[in-house]
C-alpha cells in the first residue's frame, strides 16, 4: 500500500473536505480522464482508475472515517485488487470499449439526475399546440395570376364533440393521477457504480399529463379527438406561384391540454401554360411573325390574359429579337405590383405554298439586291 497516493491528493483536496467538495472534485477528474475522452491514453486510464478508487472510499462515510484515522491500512486490504486490464477494484469491472460499460455521456446523465432531473424529466402536462398539417392544391396558370377560391377536402383529427375534447365520458371528468399527484413526473432511484442517483422521469401511468381518465368517452376512446373528412375554403391570392405557401391558422390538428390548434399549410402547385412561361413576376412569350412583317415592320397583336396589347416591330427585325412590355407580367403576391412581359419574335417560314405563292417569292428573290442580306453575303465570301 506504500505506493498508493493519498486519496485527498488524488482528488486535489485537503483532508476534511466536505461531501460536496468530494463529489465536485470526482466529477471534474472523471470527466477529464475518462477513457472515452482519451482513447488509447494509458496514463489517463490509470488516473481515471485512481480517481474512482479514491472516490469509492471518500464517498462512503464509514470508509472515509477509517481512512481519515488509519490511512490506506484502515480500508479493506483487498480494495483495488482485481482491477487489472479493463477493470477497477470495487466496481465489478468496466469495459472501455463499450461492451456493458459506461460511456462519457453516462457521467453527465448521473450528475444531471443529482441536479434535479435531467432531460428525461421534461413535463408534458402543460398546454401543447396541435400538429401542423400540409395540403397541396393544384391550380390553373390563370388562377395563379388572378387569384381564386378553392374548397379542399382532407382527413384530419378534430376535437370530439361528444366530450368537448376532454376524453372523458359525458358526466365525468379527468382525475388527478394518483401515481404522480398531478405533476406528470415521478422520482426514480438507480444504483450505479458511482453510488445512488435520483432521476426525475415521466410518469408512466398518465404519460406525463398529470391526469387520468377512468371513464373514457365512447366516441373518441379517451383521446379527445376523432378522425373526420373536413372541407375548408381557401382564398388564393393573385400572384401565387409554384411552392407558394398559404397558412391557415388554427386549421391543423387539435391542441392538447387546452393548447391551441395547429396550423394548416396550403402548398400551391401551378399547372404549366401552353404558351406563356413564368419566372418570378415576369412572363415570357414566343410570338410568331411573318417574313414581310419582319422585313417591312408592322404593328403586331400580343395576346394577353383578359386583354390584348399592340407593339410596333421595326423594319428589319431579326428572329429571336426580344421586346419588353412593362407592367404586363404577373402581380407580386405580396405587393400586387406587376412584373414585365418579354416577347421574343420568331419569323415563321411559310410552308405548303401554291404555285402563285412560289412565283411571287421567286420574283421577290430576283429583285433583292446583294446588300439586302449583309450577313448572308458576308458569310458566302468566307474562305476556309
Amino acid at each position: 500500500m506504500a505506493d498508493k497516493r493519498d486519496y485527498y491528493e488524488v482528488l486535489g483536496l485537503n483532508k476534511g473536505a466536505s461531501d460536496d467538495e468530494i463529489k465536485k472534485a470526482f466529477r471534474k477528474g472523471a470527466m477529464k480522464y475518462h477513457p472515452d475522452k482519451n482513447p488509447g491514453d494509458k496514463a489517463a486510464e490509470e488516473k481515471f482508475k485512481e480517481i474512482n478508487e479514491a472516490y469509492e472510499v471518500l464517498s462512503d462515510p464509514d470508509k472515509k472515517s477509517k481512512y481519515d484515522r488509519f490511512g490506506h491500512a484502515g480500508v479493506d486490504p483487498n480494495f483495488g485488487a482485481g482491477g487489472g486490464a479493463g477493470g477497477f477494484g470495487g466496481f465489478g469491472g468496466f469495459d472501455f470499449n463499450g461492451a456493458g460499460g459506461f460511456g462519457f455521456e453516462d457521467i453527465f446523465d448521473m450528475f444531471g439526475g443529482m441536479a434535479g432531473g435531467g432531460r428525461r424529466g421534461a413535463r408534458r402536462n402543460g398546454p401543447q399546440k396541435g400538429k401542423d398539417l400540409q395540403k397541396t392544391v393544384t391550380i390553373e396558370f390563370t388562377e395563379a395570376l388572378f387569384g381564386c377560391k378553392k374548397e379542399i377536402e382532407l382527413s384530419k383529427d378534430v376535437k370530439c364533440k361528444t366530450c368537448g375534447g376532454s376524453g372523458a365520458k359525458a358526466g365525468t371528468a379527468k382525475k388527478t393521477c394518483p401515481q404522480c399527484g398531478g405533476s406528470g413526473q415521478v422520482s426514480q432511484v438507480s444504483q450505479t457504480p458511482f453510488g445512488r442517483f435520483q432521476n426525475i422521469v415521466t410518469c408512466n401511468k398518465c404519460g406525463g399529463s398529470g391526469q387520468i381518465i377512468e371513464d373514457p368517452c365512447p366516441d373518441c376512446k379517451g383521446t379527445g379527438k376523432v378522425r373526420k373528412k373536413v372541407k375548408i375554403k381557401v382564398d388564393i391570392p393573385a400572384g401565387v406561384d409554384n411552392d407558394s405557401v398559404i397558412t391557415l391558422r388554427g386549421q391543423g390538428a387539435p391542441g392538447n391540454n387546452g393548447g391551441p390548434d395547429g396550423d394548416l399549410y396550403i402548398v400551391i402547385n401551378v399547372k404549366p401554360h401552353g404558351t406563356y412561361k413564368r419566372r418570378g413576376d415576369d412572363l415570357y412569350l414566343d410570338l410568331p411573325i411573318s417574313y414581310d412583317q419582319a422585313a417591312l415592320g408592322a404593328k403586331v397583336n400580343v395576346p394577353g390574359f383578359g386583354e390584348n396589347y399592340t407593339y410596333t416591330i421595326s423594319a428589319g427585325t431579326q428572329t429571336g429579337s426580344t421586346f419588353r412590355l412593362r407592367g404586363k407580367g404577373a402581380p407580386n403576391v405580396h405587393t400586387g405590383r406587376k412584373g414585365d412581359l418579354y416577347v421574343k419574335v420568331n419569323i415563321e417560314v411559310p410552308t405548303k405554298l401554291s404555285s402563285k405563292e412560289k412565283k411571287a417569292i421567286k420574283s421577290m428573290a430576283d429583285a433583292m439586291s446583294e446588300g439586302a442580306y449583309p450577313q448572308k453575303s458576308k458569310f458566302e465570301k468566307l474562305k476556309f
